[in-house]
Parts: C-alpha cells; sequence; structure tokens
C-alpha cells in the first residue's frame, strides 16, 4: 500500500487523543516528547484530509493547559519532597542542577517563566508542578499557563501545518522521500539551536554559582 494511501486510513480521533493525552502528560512533569508528537501530527494534519488543524491545535492546547494545572496542583501538595522523588525516577530531567536552573528561572521572571518556558523542552516539564511547589499565586499561574499554552499549542499547529502544505506542493514531485528529508532537515536545525541554548544557560547558570577568586584583599 502506499504510504500516502496508508497515512489516510489512520483514524483522526485517535491523533487527536495522542497529542492531547502525551502533551499533557509532560506538562504535568512526566518527560515525554510532547514536542515532537505535535509537530508529527502537525505535518500529519496537512498531508491528511481528515484531520481537522483546528481541532488538532485546541486538543494540543487542552492537553497543555489541563495537564500544567494538575502538575500545579500536584506540586502545591507535594512541595520539594515531589521534587526529590522526581528525581530519583527522572535523574537526567530532574537533576538538582536542572532543578537549581528552574527554580532561578521563576525566581528572576516569575509568571513570566511559566509563559517562556511553554517554550523550551525543560521548563516544559517543570513549570507546572515547580511552580506550584514554589505557591506562586494561581491566578498568576493560570494566566501564564492559558496564553503560553494557546500560543505554543496552537502556533507550533497553525506553522507546521502551514509549512508542512506549502511543502507537499513545492515537493510533490519528488514524492514523499523528499518531503521527509525537508522534514528531518527542518527538525534537526531545530533541536541544534535549541541544545546550543541550552548550553548557553548551562554555562551562565555555572557562572553565576562559581565563586570568585580569594586574592588581594580590600585596603
Amino acid at each position: 500500500m502506499h504510504v500516502q494511501e496508508w497515512l489516510e486510513t489512520v483514524p483522526a480521533v485517535s491523533i487527536y487523543i495522542l497529542v492531547g493525552v502525551v502533551i499533557g502528560l509532560e506538562s504535568l512533569g512526566i518527560p515525554l516528547p510532547g514536542e515532537i508528537v505535535l509537530v508529527s501530527s502537525a505535518l500529519l494534519a496537512s498531508q491528511h484530509g481528515d484531520i481537522d488543524p483546528w481541532v488538532l491545535g485546541a486538543c494540543a492546547t487542552a492537553g497543555a493547559i489541563i495537564g500544567d494545572s494538575i502538575g500545579y496542583a500536584i506540586g502545591r501538595r507535594g512541595g520539594r519532597p515531589l521534587l526529590t522523588w522526581l528525581g530519583g525516577k527522572f535523574p537526567k530531567h530532574f537533576s538538582e542542577a536542572n532543578i537549581a536552573l528552574a527554580e532561578r528561572s521563576f525566581q528572576k521572571w516569575g509568571m513570566w517563566a511559566v509563559f517562556f518556558g511553554r517554550f523550551v523542552a525543560l521548563l516544559r516539564i517543570f513549570a507546572g508542578p515547580l511552580a506550584g511547589v514554589l505557591r506562586m499565586p494561581y491566578w498568576k499561574f493560570l494566566i501564564a499557563n492559558v496564553f503560553g499554552g494557546i500560543l505554543w499549542a496552537g502556533g507550533t499547529t497553525a506553522v507546521i501545518y502551514s509549512v508542512g502544505v506549502v511543502a507537499e506542493a513545492w515537493l510533490k514531485r519528488f514524492s514523499w522521500l523528499g518531503l521527509v528529508l525537508a522534514v528531518l532537515i527542518g527538525l534537526t536545525s531545530m533541536l541544534v539551536l535549541k541544545n546550543r541554548a541550552k548550553k548557553a544557560a548551562a554555562a551562565g547558570a555555572r557562572a553565576e554559582t562559581t565563586p570568585e577568586p580569594v586574592g588581594a584583599t580590600a585596603d
């Protein structure tokens, strides 16, 4: 069966549910590839006539907002012992260094850390639980959560869907192989940029915590 014909057999409702659940669990604090699932689903929607991008974006947004809100409630109830428990379960994501970096971001930016954290993989996992642990007022968290979720989930869906439609039109003569290669190049570039940004942030955090050399004394 042709690849495009096979894709058209995937039930749209299963895509909606998958996107909402994965993004919701990631926002709740469980390390899952929410962004990759969203990007892949939006691209699929551009080639799958039964998948409505508006419904897809709505499901992604709902998952993001609801998941973050549940994470906030759990973090507020569990407190710092919750972060310790998560560190034992997911040491790669909830290490002491990552928690310290996220906490500094919250202390510096407040509710804006929740809003902009939606666009950063590390903070996207931390935002809900950490906001609850730090006792951020819920109304502030909710405003940042709602607007961040709408802009990230809805915006990502719209951009990737549009890119997929345009790319399919231009690359149709090269079949699906050309489209897949183009998408892989785009995703690789995005991941490289995000990795560099993460390393820069980590370097900045280390610089802030490095004690000044003991040398000359004040006169």
